[in-house]
C-alpha cells in the first residue's frame, strides 16, 4: 500500500489512463478548483477513476464522497483522508 500523499500529479495519472483527455483542456494548467465536468470528466469517467484509486492505493471511497467529490482539489482530499485513516488503523 502507498504511504505517501497522493497528488495532482497522481490523480492526473490514473484519470488519464481511466478515461483520457479531453484535447481542448489542459492538465497542466492550474486544475485544482476547476469541475472535472470542465476538465471533461462524466460521472462514469469518475467512477473508473475512483475504482483505480481503490485498487492502486488499497483504499476504500465512500461513493457519496466520490461523487461530492467536483473538483480535483476535492478528490485529492478525500483520498488522503482516506490514506491517513488506513494507515493509522
Amino acid at each position: 500500500m502507498a504511504t505517501e500523499a497522493f497528488t495532482l500529479d497522481d490523480l492526473k495519472a490514473i484519470l488519464l489512463e481511466a478515461a483520457g483527455a479531453d484535447e481542448a483542456v489542459d492538465l497542466d494548467g492550474d486544475i485544482l478548483d476547476t469541475e472535472f465536468e470542465a476538465l471533461g470528466y462524466e460521472s462514469l469517467a469518475l467512477l473508473e477513476t475512483g475504482g483505480r484509486i481503490e485498487r492502486t492505493y488499497q483504499i476504500s471511497l465512500d461513493d457519496d464522497a466520490l461523487t461530492g467529490a467536483v473538483t480535483p482539489r476535492a478528490l485529492i482530499d478525500v483520498v488522503n483522508a482516506q490514506l491517513s485513516a488506513a494507515t493509522s488503523a
